[in-house]
């Protein structure tokens, strides 16, 4: 990602968020941004491809995940699956899941975890979701690739990946 002459955002408003992206950052008590998030939105809100690293605790899925909800917000045409995330672990996925869920507690975007390990009900959970459409699925490769193999996912609308 190239350094722009761009002023750093001081809080979330700066972002000029969808206003359920706003209530969500408010009720998840989030203030100022942290320096990956403020590097990171405004591309993302910009609709450009970016990479980005940094250490553990200091805000990448939230750099990732609230642009993402306010394009699908935004959005006339949301039918299926708008975004993908890919996690390595089981444990990553539940976390994304988790901040997800509390971040669109306000909206009306609907987010599912994807990730082995569960019982059938679970796994028929994850396939309603895939099938029917959910806006955020948040899966791990392998559990992915048992629903590809299985013919009902619906991705022909996607619209965002993200890499985790």
């Amino acid at each position: 990602m190239e350094e722009t002459e761009t002023t750093t955002p001081v809080d979330f408003y700066d972002f000029d968020f969808h206003p359920d992206v706003m209530e969500g950052i408010e009720a998840m008590g989030f203030g100022q941004p942290t320096p990956i998030q403020a590097k990171t939105i405004p591309y993302s809100l910009d609709g450009r491809d970016l990479i980005g690293r940094a250490q553990t605790g200091t805000g990448k899925t939230a750099a990732y995940l609230l642009p993402v909800m306010h394009h699908i917000l935004n959005r006339k045409d949301r039918s299926s699956v708008s975004a993908l995330i890919l996690s390595p672990t089981r444990e990553l996925a539940m976390q994304i899941d988790q901040a997800a869920t509390g971040f669109c507690y306000f909206s009306n975007l609907s987010s599912k975890a994807v990730y082995g390990g569960g019982d059938a009900n679970s796994f028929e959970f994850e396939k309603k979701a895939l099938s029917l459409g959910a806006d955020i699925i948040i899966a791990t490769p392998g559990r992915l690739i048992a629903h590809l193999n299985m013919g009902y996912v619906k991705f022909q609308n996607l619209k965002y990946l993200v890499l985790d």
